[in-house]
This record gives structure tokens, sequence and C-alpha cells, in this order.
């Protein structure tokens, strides 16, 4: 959900999409969509991608077109994009998918009469990760919803359990943010231009983890030791050991502040389970999606570095006007570069990915 200062701007905004960055294409077939729209749509798009955003301006746009009145038209996009609207419901997993009780929900949910107009938008988010369980009752209620109900469905990917359940939807992509949308959207909320081009990096396309990193102390320092690797190795073993411990230390340096909001779930799930007891209290599914952040997270910051080396490479063809061989050098550690950016698809060892890729970048090392 939005936090308070969005929340804030939305209550006095009349745009559906105050809060969306980019995505014209995606922003236009939604708005086309609204004036006559359909029982279910999916949005389709990485993590930060603005789906979820997307999700709400449309559900405005929706619940708007109900009224007549200028002043209800205006008022029901405004708590639409805040998340107030009594006529919009949100459905997020509470454990690692969505569960046979909240597709449940979600039925139940769609079966009742709108507070207001003759509309109500049922937002459900991470459909990709339900559970199969739940897979059936959610393709039953979405592929034969009341008339009065719109299903918005938000998926970062169609793995081949939920192809049924999209197949019943208007599908609608969301490409990753441009580093420079990342970029002015952070200069526009005060950020300082240096410390926004760096988040914007890397960001991975991410609109929040640019906003997370643009108030990250210590990017520029990891930024730092990403640019400077290139000095550091000398062609010796010993130089690409303590180049990958210090970027592995970086790495681990970022995980602080994720690491310490898990640990406040731990204290609630403990504080949940003396009273609730330990049945049901989802201990496992919280284990497991905190692997998951912290290997996203992770990821990430091997993206990031990754791009910065990259670029730093880049500017030594460009130093060069790309002819010679430093030029030629830097080509081919490009070449290495990528190759690396596109093995973290298969979850490598950390370890061993960046030994290979800094090994290959040393200078006295016959690689190529």
């Amino acid at each position: 959900m939005a936090d308070t200062s969005l929340q804030a701007t939305s209550e006095t905004s009349a745009d559906p999409w105050v809060h969306l960055v980019g995505q014209s294409e995606a922003r236009a077939r939604l708005e086309q969509a609204a004036t006559n729209p359909v029982h279910a749509y999916l949005l389709l798009g990485t993590r930060g991608s603005g789906t979820f955003t997307a999700a709400l301006g449309f559900a405005g746009l929706l619940l708007a077109s109900t009224n007549g009145d200028e002043a209800a038209r205006l008022r029901a996009i405004q708590l639409a994009v805040a998340g107030k609207h009594p006529d919009l419901i949100v459905v997020e997993p509470e454990g690692a998918g969505l569960r046979v009780s909240e597709a449940e929900e979600i039925a139940r949910a769609s079966q009742r009469t709108p507070n207001e107009g003759d509309r109500k938008v049922i937002v459900v988010v991470g459909v990709e990760s339900i559970e199969e369980a739940a897979i059936g009752k959610l393709l039953k209620v979405v592929e034969e919803p009341p008339p009065s109900t719109v299903f918005v469905l938000l998926a970062e990917e169609v793995p081949p359990e939920i192809v049924t359940i999209a197949s019943r939807c208007v599908p609608i992509e969301f490409g990753p943010l441009s580093i420079g949308e990342l970029e002015q959207y952070l200069i526009g909320t005060g950020i300082d231009p240096e410390r926004s081009a760096i988040a914007a990096v890397a960001a991975g396309g991410d609109l929040e983890r640019a906003k997370l990193l643009a108030t990250d102390d210590d990017l520029a320092n990891r930024a730092e030791l990403w640019r400077q690797l290139p000095s550091k190795l000398d062609g010796s073993g010993l130089a690409v050991f303590d180049a990958v411990e210090q970027m592995q230390a970086g790495m681990d340096a970022a995980t602080v502040a994720l690491e310490a909001r898990q640990a406040t779930d731990v204290e609630e799930l403990e504080a949940r389970v003396e009273q609730l007891g330990e049945r049901g209290s989802g201990r496992a599914d919280l284990v497991a999606r905190h692997k998951r952040e912290v290997r996203k997270l992770r990821t990430d910051e091997l993206r990031f570095g990754l791009a910065t080396l990259a670029r730093a490479f880049r500017d030594q063809a460009i130093a060069v006007n790309g002819f010679g061989p430093e030029a030629d050098t830097a080509y081919q550690a490009l070449e290495a570069i990528q190759q690396a950016a596109e093995n973290l698809v298969r979850n490598p060892n950390e370890s061993l990915l960046l030994q290979d890729l800094f090994l290959k970048l040393s200078p006295s090392q016959d690689r190529w």
C-alpha cells in the first residue's frame, strides 16, 4: 500500500496515475480499457515496475465511471489511488503464496453487493505464487464473476500453473523502468543528482529498490569498490581472492537493513506462536520468504556491481575513442561482464561467479 505521504497526495489529486512512473503504453491501454471494461485483467511486470500503483489508478477509473457527477468521479479516483475506496478490495498473500482460504475469501468478496455505484474492483497481488490447491477456486471465480465485479490480477510472470487463469484475463505488460526514468523520479523527490544517478543504475528497473538505495548512505562506497576493481586486479590469484572478499563484504553490509526488518517479522511470529500456538503460524512460509528476499537482494547487488563495472570499462573505451589495444581490452571485458550478468538467472554460486569473472578481467591472464 502507499505510504502516508503518497496517500496525502492521492487524496488531493484527480490524476489516477499520480504515483505511476513511466509505463506510458500500459497506461494508455488501461485508460482505453476503463471505457468498456471486461471481467478480468492481468498486469504483468517485475517488482517495482508499477503494476500495483497502476492497478489502483485503473480501479479509480473503473469506479469513477459508474458516477455521473464530476465531484463523485474525482472522489472515487482519489480514494482508489489512496487504497481507501469502499468498493476496492486488495488481496495480498499473507504467506509465501496465495492460499485456499484467501482464494475462498476472494470468491465471497466477489459476490457481495458494491457499497457505492454498481461496480467493485478486486486487486489480487502475487498470483504467480498461488498454491496448487487454490488454483481451481480462483479460476472459477475469475472466469465467472458477477457482472458487478472486475478482477485486476498482478503477477511478475506466468508460470505453467497459472496459464489457465491468465487465459481468462486481458494481459497488460509493464517493462522495467529505464535508468533515466528512475533518475528523474529520484531527482524530482529532492534526492541529490549524483546519488540519484547511482541509485538508478543500481535499481535494475525497480522503482521501490531505487527509492531504498537513494537513502542508503553506503551505496556510493559500494559503487566505488566496483569502479576501482580494474586497478586492483594485477593478475595474481591473491588480488582476485581479495576482490571477491571485498565485494561479498559489501553485499553483506547491504543486507543489514533487510535482516533487521526480518528479525522484527520473526519476533512478531514468535509472539503469535506464544499466544495461539505453532499450528498454522506460517513459520515455514516466513523462513522461505526471508530466504527469497535475501537471495533477491544479493542478486540485485550483483547486477548493480556488474552494471557499475561495465560503465567503468565503457568509459575506458570512450577515453581512447574506441580504437586500439586498450579499447579492445575494454570490449572484451564488457563481454565477460555481460556473460556473468546473464549467468545470474541460473542462481550460480556467488563466489565462483565472481572468481571466474575477476580472473578474466585480470591483465596478465591469457583469457581471451
